[in-house]
């Protein structure tokens, strides 16, 4: 009798045991940058937060670097279910649709709080883009604002005139063409020679890029114009969550919760962090004068209406929420 009582504990326990395997899962999540990132920090915590509050049935595995997938493959990986869940750049995604660029128009959100009432008021036809490619928006977080690094103080935008401004994109080469100065393809890692040799002469960057990149060996002056706050965003393939039980799908999305409002704090203790390294290593950290706010305001007002032209209905409903 006994013998046959243990047997039965066994093929209980044993029972169990398949049941936690069989709730219990584990997503790979592709990240484009590094540990010490605080894109990377935060995303961490947020894995940590989903797998507390499901008792570890959902283990969310980061993979930083773009270890598992690169930047440019995220997000058709998490499209395809090869990856569950991923991070991307939102602008990088601009020539698929022009709302994923909305965040990185000049000077049309030049402050945290501003950056974050154009994000409310793209937020709903973001998470619609996505929507219909399967994807499911989770949250997201800006980057340090862009500033304009010079060799001189910077008055108005005339002081810009005929500079060779380094361009790593279209929307800062044409800021650069309205400007009337030189636009000029130079990447972050060969900026040192670029200043020194004359090739670049000015350049519109993050506090974050500017420390890192060492400028003040090649600059003088950094006026912070707040430009613009490029976003990062989370998204989950939406069959990968719909599969989720109930209980796991709340804790995504309240650990998600969380990470957006966390991010948005840390992104502005980084800019603080970075933008006081500048200081100490003796550039000239300036607010824009108003006269350089007005001309760089009314180049963005220029570039917010050609934006709205090409994105249509869609892109003027975006920009009159955000403006009212």
């Amino acid at each position: 009798m006994h013998s046959i009582s243990a047997k039965f504990a066994i093929a209980a326990v044993a029972g169990m045991a398949a049941v936690n395997i069989a709730t219990a899962s584990t997503w790979d999540m592709p990240v484009p940058y590094g540990d010490a990132n605080f894109h990377t920090q935060n995303i961490i915590q947020f894995a940590e937060d989903v797998k507390e509050a499901t008792d570890g049935e959902l283990e969310i595995t980061v993979h930083s670097s773009g270890s598992l997938y690169k930047h440019p493959e995220i997000k058709n990986a998490v499209r395809q279910g090869l990856a569950p869940i991923g991070e991307v750049l939102v602008s990088r995604l601009s020539n698929e649709d022009l709302i994923y660029e909305v965040d990185s128009i000049p000077f049309l959100a030049s402050s945290y709080d501003d950056a974050w009432k154009l994000y409310d008021a793209s937020k709903s036809a973001l998470a619609e883009k996505l929507q219909e490619q399967g994807l499911q928006l989770l949250f997201s977080v800006p980057w340090p604002p862009q500033g304009v690094y010079t060799k001189k103080e910077v008055l108005s935008v005339d002081d810009l005139k005929g500079l060779k401004i380094r361009a790593y994109n279209a929307t800062t080469e044409r800021l650069a063409q309205l400007v009337d100065a030189l636009p000029t393809q130079v990447e972050v890692p060969d900026l040192p020679t670029a200043f020194a040799t004359g090739r670049v002469e000015a350049m519109i960057t993050s506090p974050s890029t500017g420390a890192n990149s060492k400028v003040w060996d090649f600059v003088s002056h950094y006026s912070d114009t707040q430009a613009w706050l490029p976003r990062n965003m989370v998204f989950v393939n939406k069959a990968a969550f719909d599969a989720l039980p109930e209980n796991q799908q709340q804790a995504v999305l309240d650990a998600a919760a969380a990470a957006e409002v966390r991010g948005w704090e840390a992104s502005r203790r980084e800019t603080e962090e970075k933008t006081q390294v500048l200081r100490d290593n003796g550039i000239v950290v300036t607010t824009p004068s108003a006269a350089l706010k007005e001309g760089l305001q009314a180049i963005g007002s220029q570039m917010a209406a050609e934006w709205s032209e090409k994105a249509g209905d869609h892109g003027r409903a975006i920009l009159e929420a955000y403006e009212n």
